[in-house]
């Protein structure tokens, strides 16, 4: 299912029933996870900056509130913080923003994916989850148009079906997939560390292992 290629960033959207789903895949990811991901939830603006923090008890990845100028950082989960956009910049760090909602929202979906997708191009897998709404239908699209990788929950599986079902319908995206497939996915396309072998280093010939 996968394709023959490793990514270099993840970002991720949902709305409502977002919680649980982003909880669900980031109890997946390892401690040392390979790629850097972003996160928008549409939350209410009143929400204080610390609420990423009590996400997913169980998960092992990092989850920080995004500050503007940060680096976007392997290994970590950035969520939008409430009303500001997020953004991934040319030099690949993070910017907030606080110019009008977009599908009546702030943090917008559409806007860290179109961002992204102009960054990171065929190396962005975008992710989007549950919602009741159309934000990040564009940016699904928009991903796809520049060669990155666009999963979407399958509606059927999804606590609010409406969002998914635009993407599903409008974006056309590379896969639509419950939410362990997706949390195996992300798993499956960040980069594999390679094996360090001490005895190459010194220069010594390492040992024959195809022999019995």
């Amino acid at each position: 299912m996968s394709p023959a290629r490793s990514m270099q960033a993840v970002v991720m959207g949902a709305s409502a029933g977002g919680w649980a789903a982003f909880s669900r895949i980031l109890t997946a990811l390892p401690a040392d996870y390979a790629l850097p991901v972003a996160i928008v939830l549409h939350v209410h603006p009143g929400q204080g900056e610390d609420f990423p923090l009590h996400m997913a008890p169980g998960r092992r990845i990092p989850v920080r509130p995004a500050q503007d100028k940060d680096p976007f950082l392997p290994g970590v989960a950035h969520f939008a913080p409430p009303d500001y956009h997020l953004l991934i910049e040319w030099d690949k760090t993070l910017s907030l923003s606080a110019d009008p909602k977009v599908c009546h929202s702030r943090p917008s979906i559409d806007v860290l994916f179109e961002s992204a997708a102009s960054v990171y191009g065929p190396g962005l897998l975008g992710v989007l989850l549950t919602g009741a709404s159309s934000d990040g239908t564009n940016g699904i699209k928009r991903i796809n148009e520049l060669g990155g990788l666009t999963v979407v929950q399958d509606p059927d599986t999804a606590e609010h079906p409406t969002m998914p079902r635009s993407a599903v319908t409008h974006a056309s995206p590379w896969r639509v997939l419950g939410l362990d497939a997706i949390a195996q996915l992300l798993l499956d396309l960040a980069p594999k560390p390679h094996p360090v072998f001490p005895d190459l280093e010194s220069g010594a010939t390492p040992p024959d292992r195809s022999r019995p």
